[in-house]
């Protein structure tokens, strides 16, 4: 049944009282997803949805589900932190690589820098003319990114001084950015109609993707970088090479605008989300409809994979967040927190925390629970994403270890070697200095690159209109 979590709020932004309810002894309000093909344990399996959506009839106590509902879990998603700073609506969020600070835009032109420590101030910065549409950190934490309605990118380094760089190519408002996986290079999308590719430290424009016939509201990278994917108000979504600059497939299944589209993390499959209320996922390799979930009762403006590739979480112009569970194809959870539309909506790096905007100018910060995994420790050590070429699973195996109760016995997770001991936290602030010392230098060294190739360019002009003075000049 579908858990539906209501909140109200105190004020001085303290946690809110919480009430949770479940529907029992029928189907839940929310139209169960049209599961078409999941794929479980790297085999694709055909699911009955009515049998998914089945009930135990009974209203007995939270642990004691029917057969539709998952094994239980510790605990239910809760408000951890919300954020009042902003003078209108929220169109954006993203979490830092250490979940420390979280990015927020506005189409109150302002670009907030929140601190997740309790009692620090926030960082705000201005800048862009119009309404602030996107924004996402650097792999390194160390740049924020951000595109506006006054058809620029800006690239800040978010302290308190908030310095930033301009961006200029799109001719129309910049609905999107993201960066690669290495950093070098980001990827916008634009009502131009068309998706741009740029150099980070260059600070230069170096191509554009041109087949969509209408708005393009977002685009992302692959996480090996390979592949962009984009979304557009053609109703269709489009995967690119980036080497050939070639579109590989259109997807065409939308009935309308396409508002978000994003990868799993395992690279294999996409999953996007539209004006006519349904998130879609794909396999990028066979280009298969694999689910197909119509819960939202207005559009689905944002979405967001869990690292683990388990879960995703969708927002909503019905003001309500939805959890969906991809490997059981099911929806977990139904969260009421905002006062009008759910503009957006981010899981942090680890998976910890997700974050979330409205039009209520609120930026909600909440804390998973649902998955009791530390997957901040096993992201260290897992595997790099699986590439097209290799990868012959649809939805991806996590290395992670099980807890108990969850399918392994207390015997055998006894019977399991130790984990090694975690880094030392000395040691660990340490390397985390080194690391960004050493992309401030990167940096200055790509300053100083972009200062010698504009010398070069000068000298190349001057050369030239030497030669056009020289060619005029009669003999």
């Amino acid at each position: 049944m579908e858990p539906a979590i209501q909140l109200s709020f105190q004020s001085g932004g303290k946690k809110p009282r919480r009430r949770v309810s479940f529907n029992r002894g029928g189907r839940g309000e929310a139209k169960r997803p049209a599961l078409l093909l999941a794929a479980v344990g790297g085999a694709e399996t055909e699911r009955d949805a009515t049998a998914a959506a089945a009930s135990s009839g009974s209203s007995g106590a939270l642990d004691a589900p029917g057969p539709a509902m998952a094994a239980p879990c510790l605990e239910d998603p809760s408000l951890e932190r919300h954020f009042k700073g902003h003078r209108d609506a929220v169109t954006c969020v993203d979490f830092s690589l250490n979940t420390k600070q979280l990015a927020s835009g506005s189409m109150d032109s302002c670009l907030m820098v929140w601190h997740m420590k309790p009692q620090s101030r926030a960082y705000r910065f201005a800048g862009h003319k119009d309404t602030v549409t996107c924004v996402n950190f650097s792999p390194s934490g160390h740049l924020l990114a951000s595109g506006s309605r006054d058809k620029t990118v800006r690239i800040w380094v978010p302290n308190v001084k908030g310095e930033s760089t301009v961006f200029r190519a799109h001719t129309a408002t910049v609905r999107s950015i993201h960066f690669c996986s290495d950093g070098q290079s980001f990827v916008t999308a634009s009502d131009d109609k068309t998706v741009k590719v740029w150099s980070t430290h260059r600070q230069k424009f170096l191509f554009s993707l041109s087949q969509h016939i209408n708005w393009v509201r977002c685009a992302k990278f692959s996480p090996d970088g390979r592949l962009i994917v984009s979304a557009s108000d053609d109703k269709t979504v489009k995967v690119w090479d980036k080497t050939s600059r070639e579109c590989v497939h259109s997807y065409c299944e939308h009935g309308s605008f396409v508002t978000y589209v994003d990868f799993h993390p395992s690279g294999t499959c996409i999953a996007a989300a539209g004006m006519d209320n349904t998130v879609k996922v794909w396999d990028v390799r066979t280009h298969r409809l694999l689910q197909h979930y119509q819960l939202h009762s207005a559009a689905v403006n944002a979405l967001s994979f869990h690292p683990s590739g388990n879960y995703l979480v969708t927002a909503s112009s019905d003001s309500t967040l939805k959890i969906l569970d991809l490997m059981e194809g099911r929806l977990l959870y139904t969260l009421h927190g905002h006062q009008g539309p759910a503009t957006t909506v981010a899981f942090s790096r680890t998976g910890e925390y997700f974050a979330s905007g409205g039009s209520d100018e609120q930026v909600m910060v909440w804390k998973s629970n649902f998955d009791v995994v530390n997957y901040g420790e096993v992201l260290r050590v897992q595997r790099p994403p699986a590439t097209l070429a290799s990868s012959s699973r649809t939805l991806p195996e996590v290395d992670s270890p099980v807890p108990p109760g969850r399918g392994r016995s207390q015997e055998s997770m006894q019977s399991q070697p130790q984990e090694p001991v975690s880094i030392p936290q000395t040691l660990t602030s340490t390397l985390e200095h080194i690391v960004g010392q050493l992309d401030v230098l990167t940096q200055t060294v790509s300053i100083l690159e972009q200062r010698l190739t504009l010398t070069e360019d000068k000298l190349k002009q001057c050369l030239e209109n030497q030669q056009l003075i020289m060619q005029r000049t009669p003999p």
